[in-house]
């Protein structure tokens, strides 16, 4: 009850005239943004952070405002992601899977719809489980250790190559490439060059918005192209409408998914990228997986719901522990602290105008986006009745300066074309592209937690085993190498024993 009453304290904040007004704003602007890759909601955040400590916003006015564009990211994010197959952040990459297949069977209508249903329903349902769990969740959170991290991750990377219908040695292939390339650049441990080859502009990495745009908008350019020269590349927008027994077949993977991502959103630092590609994963094991990747409305409901929630619960160890839980949230840890409020169990009961208000007006915009957006999905889906010719060339333009604008290097454009040239022969010779970027976005946290556990035990491995849920974690990543090898012979056998008794 107590929760509830807080809860209806927050509403009174959030549902001014002035907060909802902002609360729409940040939404809007959020899914303008996040339809544009390469510019995020981090720099739009850290762009009109000092504008509205200028403007005199109250500190709940800026958060509610901020937050807004966080989530509305997301919102925008799966326009690009499934219509063009240019996913523009982490979280998103899983959503090309069945998303863009969509798009290209004339349903991206269809799948922008279920796509924003599946956000609403994931952000949704994680605000509900935040205003009742969060403070004791956090607290368990925090008990989740560099050696339970080092397991998680290396569960994530054992997922991976069950993705897709790609050979397994060539999905290894992919992730190992992906690994290599998250090690571009000065170690941060000890200051050593890695693959820089003496180039100064590579001392800093591979920038995730450069490889992105790379692996996927040029490739896609390329792909597209030599269609047009050979005569196989036909207009596939419009298409047919999201039935309601879609949605309710969709249903059971956004429930499951909800629960992933928020329990994977808030842990301090793991991010939607691990939430969405374990909820695929996940999903296509429980389901018929062999429509998975071929346009499933599961495959794409399940990752979105999942972004979305994480996204939300990221906002949790933020409020309750002052630990950031993703990049986005870090920079509205300080939007708090220009605010001189310190965030922490006491911010609930000192100032609970800032914490219950935003909680309350995360359910407010959820709504918003869901009004905004599934009136727009055909607005959006025409976007591909446009012609290649002038369709591409924009998409170029827009990648490169999305580039661009979150590098400010030109070098990083030649590094673009370089990596489109690269993710085109992998097209041609059948090694997926998803396992790469994710394994880029996981390596810094699985190597960021490995040297810290090897740190906490002089160099003893036995830590990564040190704690029960660590095992479990490895006994997961085992069974996932070790069931497609399994289960094909005992189908086989089951099938030979059936015969036999026949």
């Amino acid at each position: 009850m107590e929760a509830l009453s807080s809860l209806a304290y927050g509403f009174s904040v959030a549902v001014t005239p002035f907060n909802l007004m902002l609360a729409l704003l940040g939404a809007a602007l959020g899914t303008a943004i996040g339809a544009l890759p390469g510019i995020g909601p981090i720099n739009s955040i850290v762009l009109l952070l000092p504008l509205c400590f200028a403007l005199g916003l109250p500190p709940e006015s800026a958060l509610i405002l901020l937050a807004g564009i966080y989530y509305g990211s997301g919102y925008g994010g799966r326009i690009s992601s499934i219509l063009l197959n240019i996913p523009g952040d982490p979280g998103l990459v899983m959503t090309t899977l069945d998303g863009y297949p969509l798009a290209q069977q004339g349903r991206g209508a269809a799948a922008l719809a279920i796509s924003g249903i599946g956000s609403f329903v994931g952000g949704t349902l994680t605000v509900v489980l935040l205003t009742f769990l969060a403070v004791p969740l956090a607290r368990l959170a925090v008990t989740f250790g560099p050696a339970e991290y080092v397991a998680l991750m290396a569960l994530s990377f054992t997922l991976l190559a069950t993705i897709g219908e790609a050979r397994p040695a060539k999905t290894w292939a992919a992730i190992s490439l992906g690994l290599l390339m998250a090690m571009v650049g000065i170690d941060g441990g000890s200051g050593i060059e890695r693959f820089t080859f003496g180039s100064l502009e590579l001392l800093g990495g591979v920038d995730f918005t450069t490889l992105t745009i790379g692996l996927f908008a040029i490739s896609e350019i390329l792909v597209v192209v030599e269609g047009l020269r050979s005569g196989t590349v036909s207009n596939y927008g419009g298409g047919e409408r999201l039935k309601m027994s879609e949605i309710r077949y969709c249903m059971p993977a956004m429930l499951r998914a909800t629960g992933l991502g928020f329990f994977l959103g808030i842990l301090p630092a793991t991010g939607a990228a691990v939430a969405s590609a374990l909820s695929y994963t996940v999903e296509k094991r429980v389901s018929d997986k062999g429509t998975f990747g071929k346009g499933d409305m599961r495959g794409l409901a399940a990752p979105e719901t999942a972004d979305n929630a994480a996204q939300t619960a990221s906002m949790v160890p933020m409020l309750v522990l002052g630990i950031p839980g993703s990049g986005t949230t870090a920079v509205l840890l300080g939007a708090l602290m220009m605010y001189s409020v310190t965030p922490g169990p006491l911010l609930f009961t000192q100032r609970p105008e800032i914490a219950w208000g935003l909680i309350a007006s995360m359910y407010i915009g959820n709504i918003m986006l869901l009004v905004l957006n599934l009136p727009l999905v055909g607005l959006f889906a025409r976007l591909l009745l446009v012609p290649p010719w002038i369709l591409f060339p924009g998409i170029l333009g827009l990648s490169f300066a999305g580039v661009y604008a979150a590098t400010n290097s030109a070098f990083e454009l030649v590094l673009t074309v370089l990596l489109g040239l690269l993710a085109y022969v992998m097209r041609k010779v059948g090694i997926p592209l998803i396992p790469l970027l994710i394994a880029f976005v996981l390596a810094r946290l699985f190597e960021d937690n490995l040297r810290r556990a090897m740190s906490l035990s002089d160099g003893d491995p036995a830590i990564l085993f040190s704690s029960p849920f660590a095992i479990c974690l490895w006994l997961l990543a085992l069974a996932a190498i070790a069931l497609p090898l399994i289960a094909p012979r005992l189908r086989r056998r089951v099938a030979h024993m059936t015969d036999s008794e026949s």
